[in-house]
């Protein structure tokens, strides 16, 4: 038997339970952001799941495996910690920078579409408008 299946084999029942609720939890979260991700209609409410999704997600799994590797081990595992301060820093940066390149993008439509420069006058509607103004 290898160290870590002797190691499983020998994690506590508490450990066992609270290790499995935290990671299926967390990997439900995840699941339910990628759901959103397909369900949602705009490219606000798609990026908005995900996001949510992947960070709370995140955090229930790494701390699945902080007890785990804690219980294991039989001493604290900081990795986790950094890991978790790494995708919380990075996901809502993330999220900010991609919409607001979309609200410019959509700005920026919006502009070009109310400048559109003005059709060129149909000459006969030009000759009726002069002929229905008076002259001064």
């Amino acid at each position: 038997m290898t160290a870590s299946v002797a190691a499983a084999v020998d994690l506590p029942l508490w450990a066992a339970i609270t290790v499995v609720t935290l990671a299926v939890g967390g990997s439900a979260l995840s699941l339910l952001g990628a759901v959103g991700l397909t369900r949602m209609k705009t490219f606000y409410e798609r990026v908005h799941a995900p996001t949510l999704g992947a960070t709370l997600g995140m955090a229930l799994i790494l701390t699945a495996s902080m007890v785990y590797f804690t219980v294991v081990e039989g001493r604290f595992m900081p990795r986790e910690l950094l890991i978790g301060l790494f995708l919380t820093v990075t996901t809502p940066v993330t999220l900010i920078l991609l919409a607001r390149a979309a609200l410019f993008r959509d700005r920026t439509e919006r502009e070009s579409r109310e400048t559109v420069p003005a059709q060129e006058a149909d000459p006969e509607v030009e000759a009726q408008e002069r002929e229905a103004t008076p002259n001064v």
